[in-house]
């Protein structure tokens, strides 16, 4: 991508009074962000000025989505979107190979700052980067979303000016987003401004039902009784007062059904809850709790959530690979040939981790360091090691040889009442004849026949 480059300085930013150390003009004078008091009519204006074909009037839309973000829940479920891609490692390779020098430089603050402002874009619709040098490293400015024309492509001296300085006479401006997206804050604001205002709504319930209210009467004529009660009622503490002559009445309206009415308000309130959530995460059960969840139906709600933290991941890359090329050339580091990514995680408790050293070592035999185990399991390594590691060797190298044992005769168990004796000579000798008597002689002729 060819970028003409007709002024080298950068875009200075600041308010209408000159800060300390300020030389020149600004650039582009801030003007403080409308915020609260803010309802669906304020939305749809900004909207109506946003979608203008002609001059495209985004400052109320911004200073919008400035407000809704002091929401919570909004920011947190943002939070856990953007969190779930920054705890994820970013390397560049080029040829298969981490590049310690580029690494460097991503694994410093900026650039953690960085992806932020480029997932940024989702919500905003839009982000845009002037990026420079100092010293050793990459640094970068945002430029304030209301001074940008996406459209036209000017940079705004006052959020309200129709005409602007043009980006081509900046170098090095890195824009991230669609020019006519309006982002997911604009979907995101009619539920906060419900939720606020059913708030408000539901406290001011709670402080009139919540709290009892002190009544004080005097004499309808009697200025110095009125004057003692209003002391009195000031200095009891904060509850409601109602301080009237005799001949007047205070008749208090409540709701039929105080419980009913505090549930109402609680409904709508979590139901907008759930539909920012919905629409930040995909789900709801991976944020609160709910009467029906199961564990899983949570486990499909967590699915839906990984697959929002893949295309984030793929939303960063493209921006990497592709937009951030020349801005990096520029810059002085060389990504050609190479590719930035998301290196694969390995997930694996210490018991395996173990299992898996033990049978490569026992069935494979396959040699493995002692610095790698002591680095791997974060155990300490003795000062005497090598003297520990040399009696380890030698007790291996010199087996220990035990001492046979001689076998001893079972014995018999011998059934009470009954002894076995043994047998004495003589009755060896007759039963020696008994068992010669008990054969015949055999012929002493060959082939000699038989008779029965």
């Amino acid at each position: 991508m060819g970028r003409r480059k007709k002024n080298a300085g950068r875009i200075s930013i600041g308010g209408n009074l000159r800060r300390p150390g300020q030389t020149g003009t600004q650039t582009i004078v801030l003007t403080q962000p409308k915020r609260f008091g803010i309802d669906i009519a304020d939305m749809v204006t900004a909207i109506h000025a946003f979608e203008n074909v002609d001059y495209s009037r985004r400052y109320k839309l911004y200073d919008l989505y400035s407000d809704i973000l002091m929401d919570t829940h909004l920011s947190s479920v943002i939070d856990k979107r953007v969190q779930a891609v920054l705890s994820l490692d970013i390397e560049f390779q080029r040829g298969g190979k981490p590049d310690d020098r580029i690494n460097e430089q991503l694994q410093s603050p900026w650039f953690r700052r960085c992806i932020e402002d480029i997932l940024a874009a989702r919500w905003w619709g839009f982000s845009l980067m002037q990026f420079y040098r100092e010293g050793e490293w990459i640094n970068y400015d945002l430029i304030p979303r209301k001074h940008a024309d996406p459209i036209r492509r000017l940079i705004l001296r006052h959020q309200t000016d129709i005409a602007g300085t043009s980006w081509e006479e900046y170098p090095d401006l890195l824009f991230v987003g669609d020019k006519d997206d309006m982002g997911l804050l604009a979907k995101a604001a009619p539920w906060v401004i419900y939720k606020r205002n059913d708030v408000a709504d539901w406290a001011q319930f709670a402080e009139v039902f919540g709290m009892p209210i002190q009544e004080y009467t005097y004499e309808t004529d009697d200025d110095e009784a009125r004057q003692r009660a209003i002391e009195d009622a000031t200095g009891i503490g904060s509850l409601g007062v109602f301080i009237h002559g005799k001949d007047t009445e205070l008749n208090l309206r409540e709701a039929g059904n105080k419980s009913g009415s505090a549930d109402l308000y609680d409904k709508l309130c979590e139901r907008c809850n759930s539909e920012i959530s919905k629409l930040i995460l995909g789900n709801t059960l991976t944020t609160e709790a709910s009467r029906t969840g199961t564990q899983a139906l949570g486990t499909v709600h967590k699915k839906v959530e990984d697959k929002l933290v893949k295309a984030d991941c793929r939303y960063v890359l493209d921006v990497l690979n592709y937009d951030m090329t020349d801005i990096f050339l520029s810059m002085g580091v060389d990504t050609t040939g190479g590719t930035f990514c998301f290196p694969e995680q390995k997930e694996t408790d210490l018991n395996t981790e173990i299992n898996v050293l033990s049978r490569l070592k026992k069935d494979f035999g396959l040699p493995i360091s002692d610095d790698y185990l002591y680095e791997k399991f974060g155990v300490e390594k003795p000062k005497d090691y090598k003297l520990l590691k040399a009696e380890t060797n030698q007790k291996i190298q010199t087996p220990v040889v035990p001492t046979p044992v001689e076998p001893k005769e079972p014995k018999t168990e011998k059934k009470p009442g009954k002894e076995t004796k043994e047998p004495t000579a003589r009755q060896k000798r007759d039963f020696m004849a008994w068992l010669k008597s008990f054969f015949v002689h055999a012929p002493e002729q060959d082939g000699a026949a038989l008779k029965w």
